[in-house]
């Protein structure tokens, strides 16, 4: 090597940063209130939370918050006797089981509402509005005081002799109706909750509708002006671009249902675990809680792996 060769040294780019860089930097600036908030005030819950389940602990509340004597360490003890009540895994098969049909319901219901509100038609914002009142009214006084003006204690009576709260239909009118058409009995118990929990699944549908109506006005409108030149029928619009470009929006309202579902108050494992708390043991029922979140944790990752897999992304560049 001759010394007149030129040696060219990697020196660091001065400058500007990115636009990618600068845009990562102002999202950990918008998150930032909550990630100090979780250490400061989240996390010191969550590890007594953790401490409580592995032993029996006295909770006495003092004009600083409360206050915990530990009284006895049981270790596992009470993870053993969870698994061991017939009445818990009963429950939590339950709350599974309303999962697999009550996730799915709510987010078709949400996105054939939000494809028919994305049209162009009269009274737009009205019907918005309107689909998206039942979530206000789902929200803490404004649901019980709903629930106590329309239910009460025995329910609407509509002249009838029954109360509105049995359901809108049975299972013996389905039963005649699909009688012809060889549908088995399981079947036809899964349409009833169906048909008698829409109110349910309006109610629980609002957030959802948002989120995919605001993914169907980001679809340029340029592309299904392409289709329809093509001689692009609405159906085959729907299923090929349509679909595939709110299929991010699927994964986010899958993952919000199944979060949502999975901690309501009207949760059958919730309830359950809420009367342990209430009336047997807090350090039973915390340890209960702490396994019913790591069942949640491993469904929803679960989902999102395997719908993610089939999750289509627009390139912007």
């Amino acid at each position: 090597m001759t010394t007149s060769q030129n040696v060219k040294l990697k020196l660091p780019k001065l400058g500007r940063a990115s636009l990618a860089e600068r845009k990562a930097r102002k999202g950990w600036l918008f998150v930032l209130p909550f990630i100090i908030g979780f250490i400061l005030v989240y996390l010191p819950i969550i590890i007594d939370s953790v401490c409580f389940s592995f032993m029996t602990v006295e909770i006495k509340l003092d004009q600083q918050g409360y206050s915990y004597t530990e009284v006895v360490s049981h270790g596992l003890e009470f993870y053993r006797e969870m698994f061991g009540d017939s009445d818990f895994t009963k429950r939590l098969g339950q709350g599974i089981g309303q999962l697999l049909w009550e996730v799915p319901a709510i987010v078709i219901f949400a996105l054939f509402v939000a494809v028919i509100l994305n049209q162009k038609m009269l009274g737009r914002a009205v019907f918005r509005a309107i689909f998206f009142v039942p979530v206000i009214l789902s929200t803490g006084l404004l649901e019980s005081l709903t629930a106590n003006s329309i239910a009460g204690e025995g329910g609407v009576d509509d002249g009838s002799g029954e109360s509105a709260t049995d359901g809108l239909v049975s299972a013996m009118d389905l039963q005649g109706l699909f009688g012809m058409m060889a549908i088995g009995g399981d079947l036809v118990k899964k349409i009833v909750e169906l048909v008698n929990h829409v109110y349910d699944i309006i109610t629980f549908s609002g957030v959802q509708m948002l989120i995919f109506l605001a993914g169907l006005q980001s679809i340029s409108p340029a592309i299904y002006e392409a289709a329809r030149i093509d001689g692009a029928s609405a159906w085959e619009t729907f299923w090929k671009i349509t679909f595939p470009m709110i299929s991010p929006m699927i994964l986010v309202n899958g993952i919000y249902t199944i979060i949502d579902s999975f901690t309501r108050n009207n949760n059958t494992v919730m309830k359950f675990i809420g009367e342990v708390y209430d009336n047997e043991s807090q350090s039973l029922a915390t340890a209960e809680y702490w396994v019913y979140f790591m069942i949640i944790f491993a469904i929803v990752a679960a989902f999102g792996g395997i719908v993610s897999a089939y999750v289509f992304y627009q390139r912007r560049d």
